[in-house]
């Protein structure tokens, strides 16, 4: 097992399974017929050069580049273990581009918000990089508090997909499935809450996020 996790982690290893996942997701697209609702609430935010952070589940990483129709990347908050830097070499392949963050590191967090300054976008999955599963984190509160930048969820579902045995049960979408994204509406936060009511907008985006999971499925069904 050792050996094995020691194989996955070698540079052209990690390079030549990113490959492979580029062209497999790309088959996945191209064989799909891809449904995205509630598009004109990023489109106000494309159109106009305003930022805003992309919340979705790490379950749903792998298709979240086909919701994304801005000219400008997306930076994908990643951790700086090989798990995140394969997610690197994938992301080259598409419209996105990792932010490595180092915990206790203050120069992550500068990073952070000069992409949001300069009216970039972020993408966080609240719950990664290792959970607990889908139950938001603060970190993605503190974010969008300090730079005052508001957060939109999105959620996606499949008609075809297997899911991992991982601690996210990350969920890879087969060839020749019906896809849904569904947008929800952006989320503000004050910058003058203390720690209680950070806990209440953790709660509060988790439901959103679930609701526009519950929603895309409504449409799935369509």
């Amino acid at each position: 097992m050792k050996f094995k996790k020691k194989i996955l982690k070698n540079f052209l290893i990690q390079h030549f399974l990113a490959f492979i996942g580029f062209i497999y997701i790309s088959f996945v697209k191209l064989s799909s017929n891809i449904i995205e609702k509630n598009t004109d609430i990023p489109q106000y935010y494309w159109d106009n050069n305003k930022p805003f952070i992309l919340a979705f589940w790490h379950s749903q990483l792998m298709m979240i580049n086909f919701c994304w129709k801005s000219k400008k990347k997306i930076h994908i908050l990643a951790s700086s273990h090989s798990d995140g830097r394969f997610g690197a070499y994938l992301g080259n392949y598409f419209n996105l581009e990792n932010v490595e963050i180092k915990s206790k590191q203050t120069s992550s967090l500068k990073s952070i918000f000069n992409i949001l300054k300069n009216s970039n976008y972020i993408g966080i999955t609240p719950d990664g990089p290792r959970g607990p599963n889908k139950i938001v984190s603060e970190g993605i509160i503190k974010i969008a508090k300090s730079s005052k930048v508001p957060i939109i969820p999105v959620g996606f579902v499949s008609s075809r997909f297997k899911e991992l045995n991982s601690w996210d049960s990350f969920q890879v979408t087969l060839p020749f499935s019906k896809c849904v994204f569904c947008w929800g509406k952006p989320i503000l936060i004050s910058n003058d809450i203390n720690s209680q009511k950070i806990k209440e907008y953790q709660k509060l985006l988790e439901i959103k996020i679930n609701d526009c999971i519950l929603s895309a499925k409504k449409n799935l069904d369509v």
